[in-house]
């Protein structure tokens, strides 16, 4: 007769679990989500993308090079926006990545 086994819940993990699985695991706010890719790539990326994706990876590297200075002073750019009544961001990280990227130019 098989016994079972209780084991620990899964705190927190994001991404895939293998490489041949289809099944995502992110945490939103305080909720362990999951998700399946219903219709994965099959086609390789084209030069546009391609392109996208290193200028979004050049403004991740813009961010982690920033002096506290210039966090300073996006983090008061920062305050500033959240503070209208629409605010676009609501974390700094977002709000300076975007900031970078802008400044790589569209």
């Amino acid at each position: 007769m098989a016994k079972y086994r209780p084991i620990d819940m899964v705190s927190y993990y994001r991404g895939k679990i293998c490489s041949h699985s289809d099944t995502y695991f992110q945490k939103r706010r305080r909720t362990l989500c999951t998700g399946r890719i219903c219709n994965p790539r099959t086609k390789p990326y084209t030069e546009a993308e391609l392109a996208r994706q290193a200028k979004f990876k050049q403004a991740i590297q813009a961010v982690s090079a920033l002096s506290q200075e210039q966090i300073a002073d996006y983090l008061t750019a920062f305050e500033k926006q959240l503070k209208s009544p629409n605010p676009k961001y609501a974390y700094l990280r977002n709000f300076m990545i975007a900031q970078e990227f802008a400044k790589l130019g569209a």
